[in-house]
């Protein structure tokens, strides 16, 4: 699944071609994809001006003239293509990507001449529409927890929020409720940059009497530093993510320790070797001689 930094790669190769534009029609070529499209769908979209493309977490929120949002999540293997009278935006393909027509399940077509087409193999994404006003209490956002690169991530918050916890710190970063959008990738490589150990108590970045520790000042800056690492390489090229114009990212030829599994610890001087655990089903990565 598409982690944090594809979800913003995506979402700004999509903002200049749809911010300011009117939907002058949408093709919806099936009932649903993960679940259902909400109720008269294309009626609701028609005629509608993007006012701005935003994310929260890993959803793409397209705020509409309507007063409505469209909230979109690319699932397992969502994507979208961008063209321009019928030529598609060059891109440079590290993988090949999906050409059957029976994958591209919503198309938009805008007022500026651009056609955006959503192309979803597995039909894990899926779209909404809710209310602006009351967008903060739509399902998947009441009890989503900070964004990291939000004005108020820092290492007081991260110490706030594990105070107490008993829990390992990657599950904790992992806890959607707690922090919003922190996937499995960029947490392992998170961890290692701050030399924490993923198997440590959360509770551990808080003082006893307060307040962040050094190690949550560190993390917090690190994260913030992973993350838009990443997004200015134009996200991970896992899986079937794709930008918006149809190119990869290459972050992950620099990923320290996931996916590295035997091999040396990247860390100078360091003489340990990255080892796999696995906690709460998932891969973790990290070097148990220089993550403490």
């Amino acid at each position: 699944m598409p982690e944090l930094p594809e979800v913003e790669t995506v979402r700004r190769g999509l903002a200049p071609h749809m911010e300011g534009a009117r939907i002058t029609n949408v093709e919806q070529r099936r009932a649903d994809l993960r679940f259902p499209f909400p109720q008269d769908f294309v009626g609701r979209l028609a005629g509608q001006t993007v006012q701005s493309l935003a994310r929260r977490a890993k959803y793409l929120l397209a705020d509409l003239s309507s007063g409505d949002v469209l909230i979109m999540h690319l699932g397992m293997s969502g994507s979208f293509r961008i063209a321009y009278d019928d030529e598609t935006m060059p891109g440079v393909f590290h993988h090949d990507r999906s050409k059957l027509a029976a994958h591209d399940h919503v198309v938009f077509h805008l007022s500026n001449g651009a056609t955006i087409t959503y192309n979803d193999p597995r039909r894990f994404g899926f779209m909404d529409l809710a209310p602006r006003a009351g967008l903060t209490q739509y399902k998947a956002f009441e009890e989503m927890g900070l964004e990291p690169l939000g004005n108020s991530f820092d290492g007081a918050a991260l110490a706030d929020l594990f105070a107490g916890k008993t829990t390992p710190l990657k599950a904790a970063l992992l806890d959607q409720k707690l922090i919003a959008g922190l996937g499995n990738i960029y947490v392992c490589e998170a961890l290692h940059r701050a030399h924490l150990s993923p198997t440590r108590a959360a509770g551990s970045l808080a003082k006893a009497k307060g307040g962040p520790t050094k190690s949550a000042d560190l993390l917090a800056e690190v994260i913030r530093d992973v993350l838009n690492e990443a997004i200015e390489a134009g996200g991970s090229s896992l899986r079937d993510h794709r930008q918006a114009d149809g190119s990869l990212g290459y972050f992950q030829h620099h990923f320290r320790v996931y996916d590295r599994e035997g091999e040396p610890c990247p860390t100078p001087r360091c003489k340990g070797t990255i080892k796999r655990v696995t906690q709460s089903g998932r891969s973790t990565f990290y070097c148990p001689v220089c993550q403490k």
